[in-house]
C-alpha cells in the first residue's frame, strides 16, 4: 500500500484508527458475482499457478497456456467471452479451483481500494450481497488480509 491508512493524527499526536477501526462484516454468499461480469484482472503468481495446476492435476504449462494472459507485464487469469473467470462454472455458479484460488480472490473484499473510504466500501456492499453482512472481521483481521495484495 502506498499510503498509511493510519496516517491521520488525533489531537494527542498518536495515530488514529482507520474508518473501519471497529471492524467490518463479510460472509461470502457464494453468489459468484465477484467472478463474473465486466472484464477485469485476477493477478496470479507462479506459486499460485503451480497450486492451481496441482489442485487440478494438470501440468503448469497447460494452466499458463489456457488460463492466463499477460497484462501490463503481469500475469492475470483469463476470462470467458462473457467476462466470467476462466475457473468459474456458470452452471453451478462455483469456483472450480476454490481451494487453490489466488490470493486476490482469498482476500476479497478486503482490498486497499475498497477500504480507502467508507464510500468505496459502500460501493462494494451495493454489488456484493455478503459485504456488510455476516461474520465480523476485526481491524487486525482486515489489515492482515489487505496487506497480502495491493488492489
Amino acid at each position: 500500500m502506498t499510503e498509511d491508512k493510519t496516517a491521520d493524527q488525533n489531537s494527542a499526536g498518536t495515530p488514529s484508527e482507520p474508518w473501519y477501526g471497529k471492524g467490518l462484516n463479510f460472509t461470502c454468499s457464494q453468489c459468484g458475482d465477484c467472478c463474473t461480469g465486466a472484464p477485469g484482472t485476477v493477478w496470479v503468481s507462479d506459486d499460485e499457478m503451480l497450486e492451481i495446476a496441482e489442485y487440478l492435476d494438470k501440468p503448469i504449462g497447460e494452466i499458463r497456456l489456457f488460463h492466463t494472459r499477460i497484462i501490463r507485464g503481469r500475469v492475470s487469469l483469463t476470462e470467458f467471452a462473457n467476462g466470467d473467470c476462466t475457473f468459474f462454472d456458470g452452471r453451478t455458479r462455483k469456483c472450480t479451483v476454490y481451494a487453490a484460488r489466488p490470493i486476490q480472490c482469498r482476500t476479497w473484499p478486503f482490498w486497499d481500494s475498497h477500504l480507502a473510504t467508507p464510500e468505496a466500501w459502500d460501493r462494494v456492499c451495493e454489488k456484493c450481497p455478503g459485504a456488510g453482512q455476516g461474520a465480523f472481521f476485526s481491524l487486525e483481521q482486515i489489515e492482515e488480509r489487505a496487506s497480502r495484495i495491493e488492489m
